[in-house]
């Protein structure tokens, strides 16, 4: 079949029956190509990102050279992953993508503790301590006494939960990144007791910054973002019968609070950290979701 021209330009043969793709056709096209495949999710997910892709280059008007640079963005930050470095990872925190995933996928009763991002210094070989261990490794800082408390949503204590907690020094370094430091420190494995207890002794976490070396910390500098988060304390909570919590504790005086890069803050993970002449004291409830 042919197509008709405005004057000056000849005819140009088609095939038959395909239609000629534009702005507001090709996005159609794209979706009908990847109909066919026999996994209903993956058509789901695929489906909705080129609808909201195509739709997001049309609303910008984005230009070729804006697209060239996105890529070349996208191909600096997957080469700059490796087994120790998660750039696309930490892109995905800085665009608020991790958190929204983790909300989506952690949706709890409204008296339970709010979930967090796990963050890239958790470790599953980690040493296991009784109540009230020093796992501070020796580090200098101020000293931080910690009770923690592990309750359901009717406020019964969670006897036997795995209470895992790991955090940065007081230089904002995580123990694989401190200089000498042989073995593991600031982190460890605890179970509360009957009364849904349990306790430890270490030194008060400091902010620090995100990985700004690469394409993501370019990407910050332009956008005029802070690469500082405030200083907090993770903690991951599992205990049979209950959804695992994956946490954080804020300090209330932290002057990033407002700014975390990651936006893992929520309001109800920022937590009094008490000075006393021994140095300072954490006290804190968590109320575990039944599974």
């Amino acid at each position: 079949m042919t197509v008709d021209f405005p004057a000056g330009h000849g005819p140009v043969p088609t095939l038959a029956g395909m239609p000629d793709l534009d702005e507001k056709t090709i996005t159609e096209a794209v979706l009908r190509a990847g109909s066919h495949g026999s996994d209903e999710r993956l058509g789901t997910v695929l489906g909705a990102l080129v609808r909201h892709l195509h739709d997001f280059v049309r609303e910008v008007s984005l230009t070729e050279a804006e697209w060239a640079a996105a890529i070349g963005f996208l191909t600096r930050t997957g080469q700059l992953c490796t087994p120790d470095r998660q750039e696309f990872i930490l892109l995905s925190d800085v665009l608020g993508v991790t958190m929204l995933v983790d909300a989506v996928a952690h949706r709890r009763s409204p008296t339970a503790t709010e979930n967090s991002v796990l963050g890239p210094f958790f470790r599953e070989h980690r040493p296991s301590f009784e109540a009230g261990a020093d796992i501070s490794g020796g580090l200098p800082g101020t000293p931080l006494s910690v009770q923690l408390t592990v309750v359901d949503t009717d406020g019964a204590p969670v006897p036997g939960a795995a209470v895992d907690v790991w955090h940065a020094d007081s230089a904002g370094h995580y123990d694989s990144d401190v200089v000498g430091l042989e073995g593991a420190a600031m982190r460890g494995l605890f179970h509360t007791s009957a009364d849904g207890r349990t306790s430890f002794t270490t030194i008060s976490p400091a902010p620090y910054p995100i990985p700004d070396d690469g394409p993501v910390g370019s990407l910050m500098r332009a956008s005029g973002r802070s690469v500082m988060r405030p200083g907090h304390l993770h903690v991951r909570i599992e205990a049979p019968g209950f959804s695992t919590l994956t946490t954080m504790l804020f300090r209330e005086d932290d002057p990033y609070l407002e700014n975390d890069p990651v936006f893992g803050v929520k309001g109800s993970l920022v937590a009094r950290y008490e000075t006393h002449e021994q140095g300072e004291a954490l006290r804190h409830s968590f109320v575990l979701d039944r599974a």
